[in-house]
């Protein structure tokens, strides 16, 4: 989905809702500088990168990328490899970026709120302002200096191959990291860890090591990159620091994007698989002076394919359709109308909608739950039983008031498919982060979804403690002589 190389794309010039005065422009400062000015010489470009990676690196269930930032020169055959991942017919939400500060220190994050867009020579994109203001407001990390990115190049050189890898590009979210200290680090991921869904795009901008030898660099970003495949945190860290004790010179920094790494990492789970695309480095390019290189990585993070233990599975495609399901249930009922069934075609063509299984729909706005029904029950079709839990814990939820038609543009929705129920006997036959608890005793009965296990930091015993006190009410040890059972859910 490339637009044509007639410079600015055709619908990025409107003046957003938010304000009738002159939109705020960012201007593209490093055109001429890490890439050309000229927008057909930059389409031409662009495309030619892109073009050398077309077939291989396609790849399904896209998290996030980590891409390089230098010059298209050195670094744009590796960009490219990781843009050539994107599928260009995926309706992303918005797309946060995340990248260092080359130019001041933060001790912390600043977003872009003051921009209503971002300037390139192929046009305007759009900033997802509210959701930039939105993050300001959850945690006082996130703020807004103007030095942070009125010069800053490490997301500015992204958009172009976002632009001709996409067509439309969603709006973005710009933030630039800047701080070494890890529970900010760990605050800052907890805040962004709520928008990491399927419905929107990460992209991380890191260079790796900056100026050694072009066999050190080798070396060191070998073992960086290693590092990151793992996706433990911890393990990068451990990377970063044996570079830098290395005793060679020039790997203080092997990651200038170190800390946005450790944020992305930080938000990670057994639910991604990281892919590895392309390593080259400066010399790779131009050979001139192989004693100072740049190193460039390009990775993939991979949203696995939920599958439960009894092979339950759903595409990317039919997920996306039961959130349009549970996105209309919600407007029509505020709409005053009922919803609209679903076209027997799409059911023929996807089976398992017509599965009887249980599911729960919840609902968030900024980050903080806005309602929340289910049900357990295999009687219903699923794509019944999303229809009727959307609508539900729009208006029903007895812990909300009901969600308001101004408030709809703002609500996250997440489905959990519940797959059936299985009497355990033991906390033995419990996992946490992938069971789900239902407690019944007498006429009495509760349950914990899966992923509120990675929501705090209980032991199992804790975990059914909770649910047995809180969520049935019979007290922290009444779950000992209750009947239990586990579930699993493909959360999305």
């Amino acid at each position: 989905m490339m637009n044509s190389c007639n410079g600015q794309s055709k619908d990025r010039l409107w003046t957003d809702d938010h304000s009738a005065e002159t939109p705020v422009v960012r201007p593209a400062t490093q055109a001429n500088r890490f890439y050309t000015g000229n927008p057909k010489a930059l389409c031409e470009e662009v495309d030619s990168l892109l073009a050398l990676h077309r077939g291989k690196t396609e790849a399904q269930r896209v998290a996030a990328l980590i891409v390089p930032h230098a010059g298209y020169y050195f670094s744009g055959n590796v960009a490219a490899s990781a843009y050539m991942t994107l599928n260009p017919d995926k309706p992303y939400k918005r797309i946060f970026m995340l990248g260092p500060s080359h130019h001041v220190w933060l001790d912390g994050a600043s977003v872009n709120t003051e921009a209503d867009y971002y300037a390139t020579p192929l046009g305007n994109v759009k900033v997802d302002r509210e959701m930039a203001l939105q993050l300001t407001e959850a945690d006082s990390l996130f703020g807004y200096q103007e030095a942070a990115h009125a010069k800053e190049h490490c997301l500015e050189v992204q958009l172009p191959f976002l632009q001709r890898r996409l067509g439309d590009v969603p709006p973005i979210v710009p933030i630039i990291i800047s701080t070494n200290d890890y529970q900010k680090l760990q605050r800052m991921a907890e805040v962004l860890k709520p928008y990491f869904t399927d419905e929107n795009l990460f992209v991380i901008s890191s260079d790796f090591s900056h100026y050694p030898s072009y066999d050190d660099a080798y070396e060191a970003d070998a073992l960086t990159g290693k590092a990151i495949e793992t996706g433990n945190v911890e393990q990068f860290i451990a990377a970063i620091e044996t570079n830098a004790r290395s005793g060679k010179r020039n790997l203080s920094t092997s990651a200038c994007g170190e800390f946005p790494i450790i944020t992305l990492m930080l938000m990670l789970d057994s639910c991604y698989k990281v892919k590895h695309l392309l390593y080259q480095n400066s010399g790779d390019i131009d050979n001139h002076d192989l004693s100072r290189v740049v190193g460039y990585h390009s990775f993939a993070f991979l949203r696995a394919q939920q599958e439960s233990a009894d092979g339950f599975s759903l595409t990317d495609e039919e997920k996306t359709l039961l959130k349009e399901i549970a996105y209309n249930s919600i407007k029509s009922s505020l709409d005053g109308k009922r919803a609209a069934k679903v076209d027997t075609s799409l059911l023929a063509e996807h089976p398992v909608l017509k599965e009887k299984c249980g599911a729960f729909v919840s609902l968030h706005k900024h980050g903080h739950l806005r309602g929340c029904l289910g049900h357990f029950g295999e009687d219903v079709p699923l794509h019944e039983i999303v229809n009727i839990m959307a609508r539900a814990a729009a208006s029903e939820d007895p812990r909300f008031t009901p969600v308001r038609s101004d408030e709809l543009a703002d609500i996250d929705i997440e489905i959990s498919v519940l797959t059936p129920m299985r009497r355990i006997h033991s906390l033995d036959e419990f996992e946490l982060h992938r069971h789900g608890i239902f407690i019944q005793k007498g006429r009495r009965s509760g349950t914990f979804l899966p992923q509120v296990a990675d929501e705090v930091n209980w032991t199992k015993e804790e975990f059914v403690g909770h649910c047995s006190r809180e969520k049935v009410g019979i007290g922290w040890d009444g779950w000992r002589d209750a009947e239990l059972y586990v579930y699993e859910a493909i959360v999305f």
